[in-house]
């Protein structure tokens, strides 16, 4: 495990991978900000952004999309300038958006929900071809979405319910079909389930938040493998090639004592898994 980033995002989250620049892209929501970095840099970039974005993906080598308390916004990648692509409708001062993923088909998966978390205000959202289609709704912490190598089957989970869910999915679409079922039950064990990634075998890496885990579920939902991390709160993972994880993390919640206590909470971390490499598809407009 090697440090990527020293700098501490209150909550940092929904890095993705460019492996066209090796380039790393992530957001500290709390803080308003896209960082990036390349994996052979020795700077991090940091553009500051005029809303709460939670994640960021790849349209194409020029263009980027942000998930946002604003809707989806289109990003140039070389000028940083932002323009509105879509809104759901339901941007609400009260709400934010969460974790997202884009299906191998191109769709897009993200999560809204409450800023202080209240329980049961957020959903999870589908977007394709400018229309939204409402997933899942009373999610209080949409976590964990992530999809199988070809694209027909979805995992994810409320961080609050603790319980990482698995459905069959539409491989043109990304649609779900029929309801979903419990794919692994983390109630009563340590921290929580947040941000997740499948990678080429198969196999599901989740940050658990709280327990400084990064684990590892086979397609059965059996946790096959658990990382320890150096910081309680790791928050999301994201594939980089090598065989290796980028995982960010937070000190959002943290008093004076905890975050003397955890030093590096906050930063960017390069673990060697030992994964099969899968980067994750471009958005599609």
């Amino acid at each position: 495990m090697t440090l990527l980033c020293d700098r501490t995002c209150e909550l940092g989250e929904g890095p993705s991978f460019d492996p066209s620049t090796q380039t790393l892209w992530w957001l500290d929501i709390a803080g308003r900000q896209l960082l990036s970095r390349r994996l052979e840099g020795k700077a991090t970039v940091a553009a500051d952004l005029p809303f709460t974005a939670s994640a960021v993906v790849r349209v194409d080598a020029a263009t980027q999309m942000l998930a946002t308390d604003r809707g989806l916004f289109l990003r140039d990648v070389r000028s940083g300038r932002l323009s509105l692509h879509a809104a759901s409708g339901a941007e609400r001062a009260e709400l934010r958006s969460n974790d997202a993923r884009v299906h191998p088909c191109g769709a897009l998966w993200f999560g809204t929900m409450g800023r202080k978390a209240e329980r049961g205000a957020g959903a999870i959202w589908h977007h394709a071809g400018g229309r939204f289609r409402k997933l899942y709704d009373a999610i209080s912490i949409p976590n964990a979405i992530c999809f199988s190598p070809e694209g027909d089957v979805a995992w994810f989970a409320d961080s609050l319910d603790n319980r990482m869910m698995r459905v069959a999915c539409d491989p043109a679409t990304g649609l779900p079909g029929g309801e979903p079922e419990v794919f692994f039950d983390n109630r009563g064990d340590k921290g929580a389930l947040d941000g997740s990634v499948c990678d080429g075998d198969g196999v599901i890496w989740n940050a658990r938040w709280g327990a400084g885990s990064l684990d590892a579920y086979s397609p059965q939902g059996k946790r096959i493998r658990s990382i320890a991390l150096p910081v309680r709160q790791p928050t999301c993972p994201a594939s980089i090639g090598g065989g290796r994880l980028a995982v960010t993390s937070a000190w959002e919640g943290m008093d004076a004592a905890r975050r003397a206590g955890d030093p590096e909470a906050g930063m960017t971390f390069i673990v060697e898994a030992g994964c099969a490499d899968r980067f994750e598809p471009d958005a599609r407009l």
